[in-house]
């Protein structure tokens, strides 16, 4: 694939990375209500392992929460002003800094039992994310157990998980991938060549690539089917391979769509705001504004890995977000 690469950042981390840990605590308050002249948010409380299940056609399907980060928008959002990402906040009833989920999906499929996403795993330090592996036992499934992940794409928030202490978290699982984020990732002077921040690379030698070894790592290009009732599409901009998982069940379906969006008090009002660690800002800005487009005309059920959790809802012609109705019985 040729794909211009056009990435104007710092070397500011998607999330709290540890060598970035003091310098990101140092610019937001852990106390989200000691910003002067801010309206107060309810106070950030542990919440231990979170799991939210519903059914798409014959499908369960649970979300899972990885924990939350907070994020720092005015360092790491771009196409706005401060003062445009604070109106916009406002708007929403919320204040900069602000927290950012990180969901993961699991269900199971023809005797397949399939994760979307690893959250971020080891690669945040402890108390920023890393829950993935107890929601995972909240719902009843083990790591050897995961049969396929599916990521969305290889940044690590999505692919941390993939290892534990040094071993593969998921030993009998095949990691699908889109095929341009392997042949960027695997590449270190692609970092040079694209301006992107090495860091990403080398968590992508920490995470995919033991499982690139092993032969355990399968990928695709344009629109693939990965399974009957899975359907991969690649859409370039935030990474060169991100990709949307579309699962369809009985006539009803449902899509996992990645990071094509990441704040949803900004980006849904202005969705071509971009963040500092899209690859191709222009090029993410176009994909999301179109899949809003798609989305709200069809109707389309979709999951988000950073809306807050479970991520799971409708973008309403506008656009704004509706999450999935509630049900417990």
């Amino acid at each position: 694939m040729n794909l211009t690469i056009r990435f104007h950042s710092g070397k500011t981390s998607p999330f709290p990375a540890a060598p970035l840990l003091s310098t990101v605590l140092g610019s937001i308050a852990l106390s989200l209500g000691s910003i002067a002249g801010a309206e107060t948010p309810p106070g950030v409380v542990l919440q231990g392992a979170a799991i939210y299940s519903f059914t798409v056609g014959d499908i369960r399907i649970t979300a899972l929460s990885d924990g939350t980060v907070p994020q720092d928008l005015h360092n790491l959002l771009r196409d706005t002003t401060n003062e445009k990402t604070d109106a916009l906040l406002k708007a929403g009833f919320l204040a900069n800094p602000v927290e950012a989920s990180i969901n993961a999906f699991l269900f199971k499929l023809d005797g397949k039992v399939i994760l979307v996403d690893t959250g971020s795993g080891q690669l945040f330090p402890p108390g920023y994310g890393g829950k993935l592996t107890d929601s995972l036992a909240a719902a009843g499934v083990k790591p050897e157990q995961i049969t396929d992940v599916l990521l969305t794409h290889a940044h690590d928030d999505h692919m941390g998980g993939l290892m534990r202490d040094g071993h593969l978290a998921f030993p009998n699982a095949t990691i699908h991938l889109g095929k341009p984020d392997v042949d960027f990732f695997l590449h270190r002077e692609n970092s040079a060549r694209s301006h992107y921040d090495m860091k990403y690379f080398d968590e992508f030698f920490t995470a995919v690539k033991p499982y690139v070894d092993a032969g355990k790592v399968k990928t695709f290009e344009g629109t693939s089917q990965i399974f009957h009732g899975i359907t991969a599409t690649v859409h370039p901009g935030h990474t060169p391979g991100s990709a949307f998982y579309t699962v369809e069940s009985k006539g009803q379906k449902i899509v996992f769509v990645g990071d094509i969006i990441h704040v949803g008090a900004v980006q849904f009002p202005q969705p071509k705001i971009t963040i500092t660690y899209d690859v191709d800002r222009k090029e993410a800005a176009e994909v999301r504004a179109a899949a809003f487009a798609d989305f709200a005309r069809d109707r389309t059920l979709i999951a988000i890995p950073h809306i807050s959790f479970p991520g799971v809802g409708h973008i309403r012609a506008g656009y704004e977000w509706v999450p999935i109705a509630y049900g417990n019985r």
